[in-house]
């Protein structure tokens, strides 16, 4: 009666550690938590978006990435993309939250201006702004 009791326990113990293990792997391969916090099209042929995205190891991290779409039969296409600042250098819940956007300017010009500055936190205020130009839909420093 021991043996089988141990056994049933035993059984038991591999499915509750099975399950959670099942758990954790699904929680790994799970896509990051996004928002677009701005979007601008510039005339027919740019269109620029920030869109946040909460890391995966800090909840309250957040990387900001910055992504160009040209026109392409009659759809938008991701022609390029770049991340603003450091990956996970932003928080999340200022990012996206009220007034996370300070500064989003863009021109539709060839090649095209484009700054960005986001909210660090309420106390400490904006991101100083960064500059970038869009040239033949890729995205360069400015």
């Amino acid at each position: 009666m021991r043996r089988a009791v141990t056994a049933v326990v035993t059984l038991l113990m591999v499915a509750v550690l099975g399950a959670a293990g099942a758990g954790a792997s699904n929680a790994d391969t799970a896509a990051p938590q996004t928002r677009q916090i701005a979007s601008s099209v510039l005339g027919s042929d740019y269109k620029v978006t920030l869109t946040a995205l909460r890391s995966a190891e800090d909840q309250y991290a957040a990387s900001v990435r910055l992504q160009v779409y040209t026109q392409s039969g009659g759809a938008w296409k991701e022609s390029d993309r770049v991340t603003v600042g450091d990956v996970d250098g932003w928080f999340w819940y200022p990012l996206t939250g009220s007034g996370a956007v300070c500064e989003f300017s863009t021109a539709s010009t060839e090649p095209a201006p484009l700054t960005v500055s986001l909210l660090i936190t309420p106390s400490i205020g904006c991101s100083e702004p960064t500059h970038y130009v869009v040239k033949q839909g890729r995205v360069y420093a400015g």
